[in-house]
């Protein structure tokens, strides 16, 4: 049986994870979002007191990375570092700073490629992150690249860390923001790009339902 594949690429904070797992349930897809796979190994790095930034350091803990991937009973992804559910504790300003330097290095990008690739082989999947369909799944069926401007994706950021608690500026998330756009599109290894098959959904000013209508049906389109 060949499944179907979507594969969903753009910049950080342009809601990628929250809106292809929309289009999962919508669709009666499998969702995988890569970049949780990223922060858990990121989260592993600061816990061992590697730097992120360290390729050789960081590479020296992927023996003892047990990253496993889950589904909880309401059918949203679960992360497991060693067999501890870390799911909520990759979601900081800090695992997600280290997440981007870690995932620039070769060697991480390499150990984690074939995990990635095999989720796709287990049933229909819309799998999101920064080099799905240029890397991960160069085949894949729908390719799109989700973005939203810089300032557009630091508000919805700014508006999803405050919910929780956190107590940061404006300023300083849209500052993350950029940062981690310029290491993510000038990385050696696998940089964040649109492929040229890719379909380019801009969600600037829109609504969370306006998007999800717009990406929903650019990809309902392309798999007819």
């Amino acid at each position: 049986m060949k499944y179907r594949s979507i594969a969903v690429d753009g910049p950080s904070g342009a809601g990628k994870s929250t809106m292809a797992r929309m289009v999962a349930r919508a669709l009666g897809f499998l969702y995988v979002d890569t970049g949780a796979i990223y922060r858990t190994l990121a989260l592993f790095a600061l816990r061992e007191g590697a730097a992120p930034a360290d390729a050789q350091a960081v590479a020296g803990l992927l023996p003892r990375a047990g990253i496993r991937m889950g589904y909880g009973e309401d059918g949203g992804q679960r992360m497991y570092l060693n067999g501890e559910d870390v799911t909520e504790a990759i979601r900081t300003p800090e695992v997600s700073a280290a997440a981007s330097q870690v995932s620039a290095h070769p060697q991480v990008r390499a150990f984690l490629l074939d995990m990635q690739r095999d989720l796709a082989k287990t049933g229909n999947v819309i799998m999101d992150g920064r080099d799905i369909g240029t890397v991960v799944l160069p085949d894949a069926d729908v390719k799109i690249f989700l973005t939203a401007s810089a300032e557009d994706r630091a508000r919805r950021r700014l508006a999803e860390l405050l919910e929780r608690g956190e107590q940061i500026r404006f300023d300083t998330v849209l500052s993350d923001i950029t940062e981690r756009d310029r290491r993510d599109s000038t990385r050696s290894a696998a940089p964040l790009r649109q492929a040229e098959d890719a379909l380019l959904v801009d969600t600037t000013d829109k609504s969370l339902e306006e998007s999800f209508a717009l990406l929903l049906q650019t990809i309902q389109e392309k798999l007819a």
